[in-house]
């Protein structure tokens, strides 16, 4: 009897201890982890202070008697704190703002603008209390230079656009007046014909420029084939070249490859060819050439007309810009081809140069990073790209075939 009471005892001690053990985990692990002592950080002053210092806005704090207590980095670089003293028009704008309690806005361009400083400066002074000011300025060049591109160019599109809708209502008073004489209504209906061309090119080219420069979204990249560029562009341009009388010379075929856009590049070479044809006397030649120089393809169009200028040599890309204005109208040339030529080029990566002679000739070259290796090395070593000592030469002296190349039929 003691023994199986002693046995009982036993197997209910054990079984409330296990009942205890499991309770307790339990309890362990629902308990509250100890929260970690926190970082000190830094005093809310200081983070403050770092915000003013580090912000893009030039930024200085004036109180009642126009003294600067308190400016960043930027402030002196845009010339709103100069040796530790305010510009006087934010001076005198900041005690305008303490009298009428309200913002305002105020020109801090320099007024001798010099060097590396910004060009427009524009500030927003407001009040901060208890005779405190803040002027807090910015650089707005970009702003002040894109909006007077954008003046000038719808400057030059009104005045272009004007110059051949004049001549059409001209010359169609001219037909009315002449109504009764078929060789005349024949004469000016040529000319207005042309008119309405040249008008038409413009509003073409126009539409082109403004998608390149960001308009429009550009046609995906693929693998362009230089050879068809160069095939296409000058189809296109067979027609001029007949009409003017220029032959046009061209290598062969390479199989280099390029990441791009087949149309906009075959406009750009076709842009190329035409202006070479316009600025070329007649029954001169125009070379076509292409060779890969390292990672770059490049596509040269020589011709041996009247040159550039050097001082107009960084001025022929611009829009509207022409050499000879005169010889320009006359052929139909709007004066924006070079221009679309280097906004596909940049928005291909690449980029097209210029070397020219006046009295000599000029060649355009339009550099693209290269695609891949070409199939048959043979074609590169045909390749010899025209070279100032060539242009030099009289075009008599010239040979029929340019490093392999072939006249067009």
């Amino acid at each position: 009897m003691n023994a199986l009471l002693c046995v009982a005892i036993a197997a209910g001690a054990l079984v409330l201890g296990l009942v205890l053990g499991v309770r307790w985990g339990r309890r362990g692990d629902d308990a509250t982890p100890a929260r970690a002592e926190p970082v000190p950080g830094p005093p809310m002053a200081d983070l403050l202070q770092r915000v003013f210092r580090s912000a893009d806005e030039g930024l200085a704090v004036l109180n009642r008697g126009g003294e600067v207590v308190l400016h960043n980095g930027r402030a002196v670089e845009l010339g709103v704190v100069r040796l530790g003293r305010p510009d006087a028009r934010a001076a005198a704008a900041c005690q305008q703002v303490l009298e009428s309690g309200s913002s305002m806005a105020v020109d801090l361009s320099p007024l001798d603008h010099r060097g590396r400083e910004p060009a427009a400066v524009l500030a927003h002074v407001r009040p901060l209390g208890d005779g405190f000011s803040m002027v807090e300025a910015g650089d707005t060049s970009d702003a002040v230079r894109l909006e007077a591109t954008r003046r000038d160019f719808v400057a030059n599109v009104s005045h272009e656009l004007k110059t051949p809708v004049g001549a059409v209502g001209l010359l169609a008073e001219a037909v009315l007046d002449a109504a009764d004489d078929p060789v005349e209504v024949r004469r000016f209906g040529t000319k207005i014909l042309n008119e309405a061309t040249r008008l038409g090119n413009l509003v073409t080219e126009l539409i082109a420029l403004s998608r390149l420069t960001g308009a429009e979204r550009l046609p995906e990249m693929g693998v362009v084939d230089v050879d068809e560029v160069v095939r296409e562009a000058l189809a296109r341009s067979r027609l001029s070249a007949e009409s003017a009388r220029i032959e046009i010379i061209v290598d062969r075929p390479t199989g280099l490859e390029v990441e791009g856009d087949l149309t906009l590049l075959v406009t750009a070479l076709s842009n190329l060819v035409e202006n070479a044809i316009a600025y070329s006397p007649p029954e001169a030649s125009v070379s076509v050439s292409r060779r890969r120089e390292g990672g770059w393809v490049e596509i040269a169009v020589t011709d041996r007309g009247i040159g550039i200028a050097p001082e107009h040599q960084k001025r022929v890309f611009e829009r509207f810009f022409r050499v000879d204005p005169a010889r320009s109208r006359a052929t139909g040339g709007t004066g924006l081809g070079l221009a679309i030529v280097k906004h596909v080029l940049a928005n291909h990566g690449g980029e097209v140069r210029l070397w020219s002679s006046p009295g000599t000739g000029s060649t355009f070259t339009m550099r693209l990073p290269v695609h891949a290796e070409p199939d048959d090395e043979t074609g590169a070593e045909a390749i010899d790209t025209i070279t100032p000592a060539d242009l030099a030469r009289r075009p008599a002296e010239l040979p029929d075939r340019v490093g392999g190349a072939v006249r067009m039929p």
